[in-house]
């Protein structure tokens, strides 16, 4: 995935370079999806055989000074993922991830597969220690589904999926600043079928141009509010690909937000297709043996 990434950069770079000195405008829609398909394959290198510790803050937030800041206790979770690329060029994707703190809640856990075809809905199931039973949820990819929360958080389902670039349509609006680095300013636009599967009317993106990471997103709906924001910091590299390690999700309706840390990032991990089952969220003992044999190769 490393390598192929870094041939599509090159490809990206050359094509542009090409199409100008031949006198030619480069097309804006052409551009602006050559660049989210970088975005996009930047964060499924990330997630290719990887087993991350996060941690998720979550609290009702205030302006004060014009800073914003939680007004009260925020409410933390200490979660494991582990996550693998697989399919057709790699593009699709499985996940499962585990509570592990508070302790009331260790062993909530979800499992998600997100496809890169537009014509297979994503698929998510959530496992309750509590109820002793898998449910499956939303993934906001069906036409009567609202996207599901991811642990009571203020992302979704639909916020952290990968691939269903087809579905939208992209143009740069501008190219501007965000603390001080250089940025392509781009809207994305859902098409007719996408448009009754999601929450967005479009959404508007700040990818900084020379690390192809976001940096700010712009959430509005159908009648051109803005009703939620996500803030991207610390970028770091990361097995030579860029990431934001630090993502806040600001909810401008319920006055909510919630940050995703990721405190630990291990790439290269061997781990069996059988982990990325129901088993794993309802058998304890078949989930620790395989954690514990994932635990070891860090």
């Amino acid at each position: 995935m490393e390598v192929n990434l870094q041939y599509r950069k090159l490809f990206f770079f050359l094509l542009t370079t090409s199409l100008t000195s031949l006198g030619q405008d480069v097309s804006d829609d052409l551009q602006a999806r050559g660049i989210m398909e970088l975005v996009d394959n930047q964060q499924l290198a990330i997630n290719d055989s990887s087993f991350m510790k996060l941690k998720l803050s979550s609290c009702t937030f205030g302006i004060q000074n014009k800073k914003i800041s939680c007004t009260e206790r925020p409410r933390i979770k200490v979660l494991e993922s582990i996550s693998k690329n697989y399919g057709k060029s790699n593009r699709d994707n499985k996940t499962v991830t585990f509570t592990l703190q508070p302790l009331s809640e260790r062993g909530i856990g979800m499992l998600s597969f997100s496809y890169d075809d537009k014509g297979k809905d994503n698929q998510t199931w959530l496992y309750l220690s509590a109820l002793g039973k898998v449910k499956r949820i939303a993934g906001g990819n069906e036409e009567t589904s609202e996207p599901a929360s991811l642990f009571g958080s203020e992302f979704t389902t639909e916020d952290t999926d990968t691939g269903k670039l087809s579905e939208y349509t992209f143009r740069i609006l501008s190219e501007t600043k965000i603390s001080d680095r250089l940025v392509w300013q781009i809207e994305s636009t859902p098409n007719k079928s996408r448009k009754a599967r999601t929450r967005y009317a479009r959404t508007v993106s700040y990818v900084d141009k020379t690390r192809y990471v976001i940096l700010r997103s712009e959430m509005y709906d159908k009648y051109g509010n803005e009703i939620k924001r996500l803030i991207g910091s610390r970028v770091e590299r990361v097995n030579n690909v860029w990431l934001t390690r630090s993502m806040t999700m600001m909810n401008l309706v319920t006055n909510r937000l919630s940050n995703m840390a990721f405190l630990n990032i291990n790439n290269g991990i061997i781990v069996s297709e059988y982990f990325f089952t129901k088993r794993s969220l309802e058998d304890a003992a078949f989930r620790e043996a395989h954690l514990t044999n994932i635990r070891d190769q860090i």
